[in-house]
């Protein structure tokens, strides 16, 4: 086919814009770590001298910063100041913000370093596994899924199951499972006082973080322990898993040995990616951020574990609704939804 020098230049402009999008990577974590974006906020619109003494930095540094930041749209310039508009800030200077994306430039600094071990194991089809990512990738994805659970969890996901928040204030035990740093479990755990929390995972390291985490905020009714899905111990009224089945070697065996552990009446919360069934529903946006994520993190954690079954974060609903099911469950709704994630109901 003839080149069509227009669509050439349009494709151009749009690898030129993934390209700025990919080495403003560093240039965010820099202001993060640094305060630039929570100082620019405090201060309001600054000259790079002002924000530089603000923020106790160089000032040659932080104008090429700003003026980076100024040409990716991520702050405001106008007349030699720079500011962050209310929008901006939600999402780079607002930690617990709803659209705060912070944690997603962490998500993508981990995954660069990993590309050695991901691209060997595309030769050998083996896996690479969690605790063997590159840099602390816990540590992000943790802080990456955060601002959704934060905003979600206890105001609308647990209140769209049924019957569950009765439960859950009345007083029931729980395992959160995969709960990694534990962001989850001490949510609901200080929300429900009454009730009785245990977090599992198979990352030892995940586990420490978790207890330090718990123990830094006092919060007395959650424990954590190192477990995996399809054989953790205990019963329990309620079980959770966010963000994680679809990362397990063998999920029908975590769901079968979930549908054990659940006493009668219980109910499982499953929060997963929100995507399509289909490849063509998840050419967006979001899908594009997912199929990476899942290409260079979840499948080959999967495929590190027994039988690695390698959903991947794209999975979508009627897949992983078939999953539960083959654990034993009969009924599985989509209880609620962001634009990142979909709830199940499970029982």
């Amino acid at each position: 086919m003839p080149l069509d020098e227009t669509r050439l230049n349009a494709f151009i402009g749009q690898v030129l814009g993934d390209l700025g999008g990919a080495v403003s990577v560093p240039l965010v974590r820099i202001g993060d770590a640094l305060g630039l974006y929570t100082t620019l906020d405090r201060i309001g619109p600054s000259t790079p001298d002002e924000l530089a003494a603000a923020a106790g930095c160089s000032a040659r540094y932080v104008r090429e910063w700003l003026s980076a930041q100024a040409a990716s749209g991520y702050v405001t310039h106008e007349a030699g100041r720079f500011s962050l508009s209310p929008e901006q800030a939600f999402v780079f200077a607002t930690p617990d913000s709803p659209a705060s994306l912070i944690g997603a430039f962490d998500t993508a600094a981990a995954m660069v370093e990993n590309q050695t071990k991901v691209q060997a194991a595309f030769r050998t089809g083996k896996g690479v596994a969690w605790g063997d990512q590159a840099g602390c990738l816990f540590c992000s994805v943790a802080r990456m899924f955060r601002p959704g659970y934060v905003n979600a969890l206890v105001q609308q996901w647990l209140p769209a199951l049924d019957g569950v928040t009765d439960l859950l204030a009345a007083g029931a035990t729980v395992a959160d499972i995969g709960c990694g740093h534990g962001v989850s479990t001490i949510l609901m755990a200080q929300a429900f006082p009454n009730s009785t929390f245990v977090g599992y995972d198979f990352h030892p390291g995940s586990i420490a973080a978790a207890t330090a985490h718990a123990t830094a905020h006092g919060v007395t009714n959650v424990r954590f322990e190192v477990g995996r899905a399809q054989d953790f111990p205990g019963s329990y009224d309620f079980v959770t898993c966010f963000d994680c089945l679809h990362d397990m070697g063998d999920p029908e065996a975590a769901a079968a040995h979930i549908r054990k552990a659940l006493r009668p009446g219980g109910r499982w919360m499953v929060v997963e990616p929100n995507a399509g069934d289909r490849l063509e529903d998840n050419i967006n946006p979001v899908g594009r951020l997912y199929y990476s994520a899942s290409t260079m993190i979840c499948v080959p954690t999967s495929l590190a574990q027994e039988t690695g079954a390698a959903l991947g974060a794209q999975a979508g609903e009627a897949r992983i609704a078939e999953v539960i099911r083959s654990g034993g469950f009969e009924k599985v709704r989509r209880a609620a939804e962001t634009p990142l994630n979909m709830v199940l109901e499970a029982s």
